[in-house]
């Protein structure tokens, strides 16, 4: 079972990626029990940052969570996009330069492949463009990234994908426990693990086979979920009552501005980060958001001593 969060992206006072703050934020996931990070994600505001900002980031954490992972014994994976152009062209330009910066696996952006959303015959004939432009021994998976819509993958797609013997990780955000329960059975035993976003059906599709979750919650309790991982199934009892806590806290994604109430939660932690986001859809956080933010931190952390965990 793995719990991996997603990347934000801290800025310098001036606008430019704050590539040392980064860095500590790898620390941050790492001793909070984490087994990886998705690098240069939607939640790093990929579509706001240049190729070359998106490859420095991404080589960043890379290195970093490679000195952890020696250091503490302990596998550290970092999987990564980041490729947001039109043509299939560009984005093998991006991913390659990704790819050589450093990563465990290559994420592909489902609705990259097919931006009409035209088909899952479109789709599939441009992921074998893809495929022939990315390199061989790369390995890779999805992102069903809800910007600028979100593009499921179909039983169809997943089936292409198997048979090419090349993709070893999903982000799911379909938000089914019922689909996800079909697209673990469609990927048992083909090394392709799916990897749940949704905090509500986390427990619901651990239990159903999922292999992990993947989202933006572990920027704010990730040893709640590093718990979840662990103990679901010795202490089922417990794990009930954390997935209620994290599915009732997970609402605040749609409530509170994101990124930047992460921002500011790594600034409750010790980890000083400016309150700034290239993303212009994304609201000013106001003291009513940083005081929920403050109140859903002390209720986790009270959540963490009962377990045991600080």
């Amino acid at each position: 079972m793995e719990m991996f969060t997603t990347m934000i992206t801290p800025y310098n006072e001036d606008g430019s990626v704050d590539y040392a703050t980064a860095e500590k934020y790898v620390d941050f996931y790492y001793n909070a029990g984490l087994d990886g990070i998705f690098s240069v994600c939607q939640s790093s505001e990929i579509f706001f940052l240049s190729l070359e900002e998106r490859v420095e980031l991404n080589k960043r954490v890379y290195a970093r969570a490679k000195e952890l992972e020696a250091k503490g014994e302990r596998k550290f994976t970092v999987v990564s996009s980041g490729h947001i152009s039109d043509s299939i062209e560009d984005q093998a330009r991006e991913l390659c330069a990704v790819y050589e910066s450093g990563t465990d696996a290559l994420i592909l952006i489902t609705n990259r492949l097919d931006p009409d959303n035209l088909g899952d015959d479109v789709f599939i004939e441009n992921l074998e463009r893809l495929l022939q432009l990315l390199p061989r021994d790369a390995k890779l998976g999805f992102y069903e990234c809800p910007y600028p819509y979100k593009r499921l993958v179909t039983p169809k797609i997943l089936d292409f994908c198997i048979k090419t013997g090349r993709f070893y990780y999903m982000k799911d955000t379909c938000c089914d426990s019922k689909l996800i329960a079909e697209r673990v059975n469609q990927l048992e035993g083909t090394g392709f693990a799916l990897l749940n976003a949704n905090c509500q059906t986390l427990l619901d599709s651990m239990k159903s086979g999922a292999d992990g979750y993947c989202g933006i919650m572990c920027n704010y309790h990730p040893k709640l979920y590093s718990w979840l991982a662990a103990n679901y199934k010795t202490d089922p009892e417990k794990a009930e009552k954390v997935q209620s806590l994290i599915g009732l806290l997970g609402y605040t994604e749609g409530g509170i501005p994101y990124p930047l109430s992460a921002k500011y939660h790594m600034t409750l932690c010790g980890i000083e980060t400016n309150l700034i986001t290239r993303n212009p859809a994304c609201r000013p956080l106001t003291e009513y958001n940083m005081d929920s933010v403050r109140q859903m931190k002390l209720l986790t952390d009270e959540a963490e001593k009962l377990l045991g965990l600080s």
